[in-house]
């Protein structure tokens, strides 16, 4: 009886100790399976990130490239227009120059005021705007000669609004021309912008 009590107490303690060391294997086994899914899942999302993060570098380095390719430009744009603007300033000096000597003046208005007045024709009567800063070098020469050239007269006036240079028109026809000294120099830097670019840069 004692044996049979033994050998049952042994076969249940067997039992329990097979059922409990499957059970731990099985839990074991559970939480390898789990902290695996967890390792790749944690791999898996680091290399989303790592990834993400390449692409925003990569992205920011190509932005940040064309940042500086576009201020590069910009910059090399604006020394060669302030080169321009130098040097056709410097070329249009004498131009300025030669509009405000009253000699040089004075064949111009002539010559002008003879286009209006050609001989064969009728006469043309001209409103002409000259400077103010010049009336006292202009004003016998307005009256004397200008009056010779256009029988049908010459109405002038000196404005302070005029540096250098004229303006002229027929009397009444409410359009005038302008031959400043402005309008010399934007005439000629047209002109010479072009070519001085092409001479410096190609």
């Amino acid at each position: 009886m004692q044996n049979k009590l033994q050998e049952l107490t042994d076969k249940l303690y067997n039992e329990g100790l097979s059922k409990g060391k499957q059970e731990a294997e099985q839990m074991k086994a559970n939480a390898k399976n789990e902290a695996a899914q967890i390792i790749a899942q944690a791999k898996e999302q680091a290399q989303e990130i790592l990834a993400k993060a390449q692409s925003e570098a990569a992205e920011l380095k190509s932005k940040t490239e064309n940042d500086v390719k576009m201020a590069s430009l910009q910059a090399f744009t604006a020394v060669k227009q302030q080169i321009e603007s130098v040097i056709t300033a410097k070329s249009l000096a004498p131009a300025k120059a030669a509009v405000a000597e009253t000699e040089f003046l004075k064949e111009i208005i002539k010559s002008v005021v003879s286009a209006f007045n050609p001989q064969n024709s009728d006469s043309v009567a001209l409103d002409i705007i000259l400077p103010a800063e010049k009336q006292a070098d202009l004003e016998q020469f307005a009256k004397e000669q200008l009056a010779k050239i256009c029988s049908a007269g010459v109405d002038v006036q000196f404005s302070k609004g005029i540096q250098g240079g004229f303006k002229i028109a027929p009397k009444g026809e409410g359009y005038m021309l302008s031959f400043t000294d402005k309008d010399f120099e934007n005439i000629i830097a047209e002109y010479l912008r072009p070519k001085t670019k092409e001479l410096l840069f190609g």
